[in-house]
């Protein structure tokens, strides 16, 4: 299995009231090589704070995140940072809602700077970034443009092109498509649809069920903090 959730749990505390919080707790399941995996529920239900604990942007309370790397498992709730940092580099991508622009880097530039960061000569990685790019609708003209000044789905695009041009053997997605018309959905779906083919196993969380039912194999539903089931499709 690619990756196998155990028992975990994650929960915040909030010094200025001294409350502690739970964002989820027990959460189980298990992801193969290849499979989709989609994590509906509504807002506040803990689904972001999942996919983080996952990355490793937030560290666990409790519980196990086995993860089958090309070295060999690791369980990412407690492996050290430099080694997360070189997952993150090489294996696992995390494509949130939000693409973070860094001033006065093209669109271009951002969407090849995985594919340099592994050595990839300058020209063959902005070739093959224009390509996502294109793939992606991002008019031509906006290649050299930058994303500081694009759209809300104009920058989703970028933010899903630069993931998927780095080839990551896990994805992690945070609703990709929310601000994306039907059209760029399609053309999403179709392009995670070719990541599976080629082995990657993905991860996406979302709101939004039929999108949900496209892609993925199987879907956890999270309520209150838990998956409190898993379907093969949404009603």
């Amino acid at each position: 299995m690619k990756l196998e959730i155990k028992g975990l749990s994650k929960g915040f505390f909030l010094h200025q009231w001294g409350r502690r919080i739970v964002g989820f707790r027990d959460v189980s399941f298990g992801v193969d090589k290849g499979e989709s995996f989609g994590i509906f529920g509504q807002s506040g239900s803990g689904k972001s704070s999942l996919i983080k604990c996952i990355y490793r942007t937030y560290i666990p309370t409790k519980g196990e995140i086995w993860y089958e790397s090309r070295e060999g498992k690791v369980n990412l709730a407690t492996l050290p940072e430099y080694e997360v940092l070189k997952l993150r580099k090489e294996e696992i991508g995390y494509v949130s809602q939000f693409l973070r622009v860094v001033p006065r880097v093209s669109a271009v530039g951002v969407v090849a700077e995985p594919l340099i960061k592994r050595g990839m000569p300058v020209e063959e990685a902005r070739a093959a970034a224009s390509s996502l790019l294109e793939r992606f609708l991002i008019p031509k003209n906006l290649f050299g443009a930058y994303p500081s000044t694009f759209s809300g789905g104009e920058l989703q695009r970028v933010n899903l092109a630069r993931a998927l041009t780095a080839e990551f053997d896990l994805l992690l997605l945070d609703e990709p498509t929310a601000s994306l018309d039907e059209e760029i959905k399609e053309i999403v779906i179709e392009m995670l649809r070719e990541e599976k083919d080629r082995g990657a196993t993905i991860i996406c969380i979302s709101h939004d069920a039929s999108f949900l039912n496209a892609l993925a194999d199987r879907v956890g539903v999270m309520k209150g903090g838990r998956i409190v089931e898993i379907l093969e499709e949404l009603p």
